[in-house]
């Protein structure tokens, strides 16, 4: 009890009473008549250094909040979970999500997300269609148009081996051995494109490093050095290169690019992203660039490892677009590195980011980030709602400027009115918040004036965990062709999930019909090779142009 005890008023303690400077500073200017002038400049420095601590502590404070995130993570910076949700439902976010229980079933897969899995038809042992009904003795069964399904799972290694033992026999006059064919389908390759993609997947998609599937296989009985799997992805690189290149032509056609990057490391390249330096010839940072394309039906997501930072990943990718289209969207954040130079395009920050910034100030001010983060869940759910009737990008426009722009503009004087009228000191961390969004004000809010532009870059920041993943992971790449196969095997495997198609089934394809795809492999880009699959087995010719 008395620890409790001691804890409650520790918590009492804490509150502090907040009084705005520029109060206190106006408390003692009315007090100045009252006081001689060696006690008003004491009182008056005594004010200025508490503005400097005040500014100070809130700093290291936001600093030290968003090195926890950086080390822990942050779960979620959903309004509900960082502010409470006391305006709508009167309780905080930690009492409604007591109230909540699982929905029946919840986490449990049914038989017909099981895609991949081996079919095998089970046939009634006694019964068939038309014999007479065991039950009744009168009517006839036929069979229901829905089979009951059992699923079972089981553990395999994730690259199994087959051992042929061909028999030999030897003539015991002439000593001639024969030696018995191999099976139909058995190739002279001991890793056939399955082993490669499976390989590949585990590598560049889970960010598994060769090493532990080296562990993992021996511990099967089925040995895969690391250095033959570097040998076999490597190869299976190059027959893919085709496709990635027809991946990165696709996408500079695109009318949306999201563009990021984030930090990487080639022993070869010798320094870390630390050392960099303001110098272009003299740059050591290592980057891996994200940039996702989307047009009307598809989207496509590129890798890029190396010194170039993502604007300039994008000018290359920019370099290969038709001279007759119109510049596209870029969604970035504000950073000017994020530029692709010279080559114009219509950008848009991301408001995530700037969001971000009020969340890691919600502890010194609750109030402020309150109002902003629940204006900015209403123009979320305007958007959500465009989605949901499949709205096209100029009534999804109409919707923003009649829902969302009272809102943002709203949005926009009240941040302006906390500088200007002084509610806000402008060198602390919501002031700093403030400034950042009022400055990118202009492109952070192009979703209300042009058609398809995007709220935030999230979709890039989701496809950059690949990259995060590979670096946590195996720390680094060893050269620079090997960082270029990682991007390979990444664009590939990311851009066929982003497109809910099978990126193993896609990765073997490209390798089992390389000859093929190579002619055209506009042809056999993730949403449309099992349509070149069947023309092939049909022995169709592919559609001109």
């Amino acid at each position: 009890m008395g620890r409790e005890r001691r804890r409650k008023h520790e918590r009492h303690a804490a509150k502090r009473q907040e009084v705005p400077l520029h109060q206190l500073v106006g408390i003692v200017e009315r007090a100045k008549s009252a006081l001689g002038e060696t006690d008003y400049a004491m009182l008056k420095t005594a004010i200025d250094t508490l503005a400097v601590l005040t500014q100070e502590i809130q700093a290291k404070g936001t600093s030290i909040e968003r090195l926890r995130k950086l080390l822990f993570g942050a779960s979620t910076e959903k309004t509900s979970r960082v502010v409470g949700d006391e305006a709508k439902t009167g309780a905080t976010s930690s009492g409604s999500d007591a109230e909540k229980t699982k929905a029946p079933g919840h986490g449990r897969n049914g038989a017909a997300a099981y895609t991949g899995a081996n079919k095998i038809k089970v046939p009634h042992a006694v019964l068939a269609h038309g014999d007479a009904c065991p039950e009744c003795q009168k009517g006839k069964i036929y069979p229901l148009s829905e089979p009951a399904t059992l699923v079972r799972v089981v553990g395999v290694a994730p690259l199994e081996a087959t051992l042929y033992q061909c028999d030999r026999l030897r003539c015991n006059l002439c000593g001639e051995v024969f030696t018995a064919p191999a099976p139909p389908g058995v190739g002279d390759e001991k890793y056939d494109e399955t082993a490669a993609s499976m390989i590949g997947l585990f590598k560049y998609g889970a960010g598994l490093p060769f090493n532990r599937i080296e562990k993992l296989q021996a511990g099967f009985g089925v040995p895969l050095p690391a250095a033959t799997q570097w040998e076999i992805v490597e190869r299976a690189a190059k027959l893919m290169e085709p496709a990635h290149d027809e991946l990165v032509h696709q996408a500079a056609q695109a009318k949306l690019l999201h563009n990021d990057d984030t930090s990487a490391k080639i022993l070869e390249l010798g320094s870390s992203p630390s050392e960099e330096t303001t110098d272009d010839d003299a740059r050591t940072g290592v980057f891996t660039s994200a940039i996702v394309a989307e047009n009307d039906q598809h989207r496509i997501a590129l890798f890029f490892t190396g010194q170039k930072h993502a604007g300039e990943n994008l000018a290359d990718v920019l370099a290969e677009r038709a001279v007759s289209l119109a510049s596209p969207i870029q969604m970035c954040d504000a950073l000017s590195r994020n530029l692709p130079g010279e080559l114009k395009t219509i950008v848009a920050n991301c408001v995530c980011h700037a969001r971000r910034r009020f969340v890691d100030v919600v502890n010194d001010f609750p109030d402020e980030v309150r109002h902003l983060l629940e204006t900015l869940r209403e123009v979320y759910k305007n958007d959500a709602r465009a989605r949901e009737r499949s709205l096209s990008p100029e009534e999804r426009l109409r919707l923003h400027q009649a829902e969302s722009g009272p809102l943002m503009d709203g949005l926009e004087k009240w941040l302006r009115a906390q500088i200007v009228e002084r509610k806000v000191e402008p060198n602390s961390g919501l002031g700093e918040a403030i400034g950042y969004t009022l400055k990118h004000w202009s492109r952070l809010t192009l979703f209300l004036r042009v058609p398809g532009a995007p709220l935030d870059n999230n979709i890039c920041e989701r496809a950059l965990k690949k990259a995060i993943l590979h670096r946590k992971n195996s720390l680094f790449y060893k050269t620079q062709n090997g960082a270029h196969v990682g991007d390979v095997f990444m664009s590939l495997i990311h851009t066929a999930e982003i497109n809910r198609q099978s990126p193993f089934d896609y990765l073997v394809a490209l390798q089992r019909h390389h000859e093929e795809y190579s002619a055209d492999p506009s042809e056999w880009m993730p949403w449309n090779y099992q349509q070149a699959l069947t023309r092939l087995a049909n022995g169709s010719p592919a559609p001109p142009g």
